[in-house]
Formats: structure tokens, C-alpha cells, sequence
């Protein structure tokens, strides 16, 4: 069991009390102080001396430090790049809509999973994050942003079922009624399409929004952009989309960046729409966020209109995403990547 109390939900908490002899309510005290945000003990002003020296010396907590915070003059969205008590940086993006305030975050430091048009997997994976690294990064972005979070997105750097247990208990945390009590229909989560992971997730019936990052109508592009679809083919991956719709009745989403002569063109689209019959599936276009590292560029906003009119001419609901912070490097792994090189 992670000793950092952080990462404990609040039974954990209050069996770990009474093993140390202090009574139930001194836990919920805690629990309460801790899911605020707070850097130390010393901040617990209910609790006695003694006990918030005791916790100090065993549990200390390690909240993360902002190494960077960048905010946009265009629409107000912040990114902020953390330090983790390793030294190592991870980011997080809080973007600012009409139903309230969204915070993006990341789940792994780096990413394995190679994909052609992302600045997060450069570098490849260094390690995942724990449950309270991922809390941590929406509480301390409310606390110093002084803005409520509504809702989170699990889109950050990483693959988040490629980390699946420390991410479960996240979502338990996070939803916590005693703590930030965020409804998990508040919360989306974005894969690149770890199929065994997909149906594990189907198993627990979750009332999160689950969005697949296709990025291509067939195995020849997903090929060539995405690694993973040499180990699970689109076939494969729809399948599992599928069990998953079937199983929780919970709509997909899926994400598509509108890459440049790759994947835009209308026989594309319509492809796409013979992939999606039955799935209730919503389609969100994503005008591709240019990498220095990556060849490939954005299609033109006459291609991604075009692509959109033939989706939903088709039945398809499809939506053009609002780019947000394009200004303050906000797309994933732009600012740790630029951090690191500076450092290097």
C-alpha cells in the first residue's frame, strides 16, 4: 500500500488512525486538509502539535513545485509545468468554458507509446504517475489559479490505461464525496487503444466519458502514426469499443487531429463512416498542433470543414475542438519538452 496518506481513500485513512491510536474524527480532519491542497501539516490548525509532528516525520507530504506557468492572452487558459519531489516535470493545462473550469492532466512522465504527431512521447517513458501525483496536479492548479475545477480530462502526457491501477484509484479518490467530490461524468478519459485495458475498464462500469484517439480511418495510416495499431488493429480496437458501449451504454468519443495529406482527405471520412455504424460515436476533430520535432502539418480549415460536413451528412455527430492556449505551448508535452531541452 502507497504510504502517502494522499493516496489512501478515507477507510484506509481511518483504519490507519486507529492503528495509531487516534480517533476516527482525526482522520476525516485529515483527509478534508489534505484534498484542499495544502503543503504541510503545520496548515492543519485543528490538530494537535503532537500529532502533526508525528504525521510530519511519517508521512511527509510532497507537493509539487511550479517550474513554469504560462497564461494565455487570448482566452485565459493556463499551463503549468510541475516538479515532482523526483525532479522530474509533468504538465497540466486548466482551460476556462461556459459550464465551468476543465483541467488536463497527465498521468505518466513521458509516453511509450510513440505516436507520429505528439511532443509527449519524445523521450519515450520515464515513469507513472502515483495516485496523489495525479490529485495533486488539480488541486494545486485550483489552489493557485484561485478558480473552482468542474471537470477533468485524463489527456495530458501519458497513457492513462497504460497506467490503469494508479489511474483507478485516482478516479476514487477525485470522486470522493469527502473530498473534491468531482462526478465521474465530469471526468473524461483519452487512450490510444490498449484494447485488454479497454474491456477491463468496460468490467467496472464507470460513468466517465471514454474518448479513443483513432487519428486514422484504417490500419495503413493508424500504421504509420501509431504504433499501437500494429498490436491492435482498428478492427480489434472498434470491437472493443463496442463490448465497451454495449456493457456501460456510456456514448464514445472519438478524437481525430487533422493531419496534412495523412489522413483529411474525403475518402477518409468516408471510411470513417462505415467504421462507426452502431456506435454512437461522436467525432472531435483536432486541428493538429504543429511539433518542431514531427514533418507533419495541420490541415487546412477548408479540409477540416469538408471532413466535418461528410461526417455529419453521414449521421455521424462531429464537432471542430476550440484550440485553446495556442499561445503558451498547450498542446501536450510542448512545455517538458522545451523545459527539458533548455535544461539539457
Amino acid at each position: 500500500m502507497n504510504e502517502h496518506l494522499k493516496a489512501k481513500t478515507l477507510p484506509e485513512l481511518l483504519a490507519l488512525f486507529k492503528e495509531m491510536g487516534q480517533p476516527g474524527f482525526r482522520a476525516k480532519q485529515v483527509y478534508t486538509w489534505l484534498h484542499k491542497g495544502v503543503r504541510s501539516y503545520e496548515e492543519m490548525t485543528n490538530l494537535p502539535k503532537s500529532l502533526r509532528d508525528t504525521l510530519a516525520e511519517r508521512y511527509p507530504i510532497q507537493a509539487p513545485e511550479v517550474v513554469r506557468r504560462q497564461e494565455s492572452a487570448r482566452d485565459g487558459t493556463i499551463k503549468y509545468l510541475w516538479r515532482l519531489a523526483d525532479g522530474n516535470c509533468v504538465e497540466t493545462v486548466l482551460m476556462r468554458y461556459h459550464y465551468g473550469n476543465t483541467v488536463c492532466i497527465s498521468t505518466e512522465v513521458g509516453c511509450a507509446m510513440g505516436c507520429a504527431f505528439c511532443a509527449s512521447t519524445i523521450g519515450g517513458l520515464v515513469r507513472r504517475l502515483e495516485p496523489q501525483e495525479m490529485l495533486d496536479q488539480v488541486l494545486f492548479t485550483q489552489v493557485d489559479s484561485g478558480l473552482p475545477v468542474s471537470h477533468i480530462v485524463l489527456m495530458g502526457i501519458g497513457e492513462p490505461l497504460d497506467n490503469f491501477d494508479n489511474v483507478m484509484r485516482f478516479l476514487e479518490l477525485v470522486n470522493s464525496p469527502e473530498g473534491m467530490n468531482i462526478s465521474m461524468r465530469h471526468i473524461s478519459l483519452s487512450t490510444c487503444g490498449l484494447v485488454p485495458k479497454i474491456d477491463e475498464l468496460a468490467k467496472r462500469k464507470l460513468q466517465i466519458s471514454l474518448a479513443i484517439s483513432l487519428h486514422g480511418p484504417n490500419d495503413e495510416i493508424r500504421n504509420k502514426i501509431m504504433p499501437v495499431n500494429r498490436a491492435y488493429p482498428i478492427d480489434v480496437l472498434l470491437a472493443a469499443c463496442r463490448r465497451y458501449y454495449e456493457a456501460t451504454s456510456r456514448r464514445l468519443h472519438f478524437e481525430y487531429a487533422m493531419i496534412d495529406g495523412v489522413n483529411d482527405r474525403e475518402q477518409d471520412a468516408q471510411e470513417l463512416l462505415g467504421r462507426f455504424k452502431g456506435l454512437g460515436a461522436h467525432v472531435n476533430l483536432i486541428p493538429l498542433n504543429h511539433v518542431e520535432e514531427s514533418p507533419l502539418k495541420p490541415s487546412s480549415r477548408a479540409a477540416v470543414a469538408r471532413f466535418q460536413k461528410i461526417l455529419e451528412d453521414g449521421g455521424v455527430t462531429a464537432t471542430v475542438r476550440r484550440t485553446l492556449g495556442g499561445d503558451i505551448d498547450a498542446s501536450c508535452g510542448q512545455l517538458r519538452r522545451k523545459y527539458t531541452k533548455e535544461q539539457q
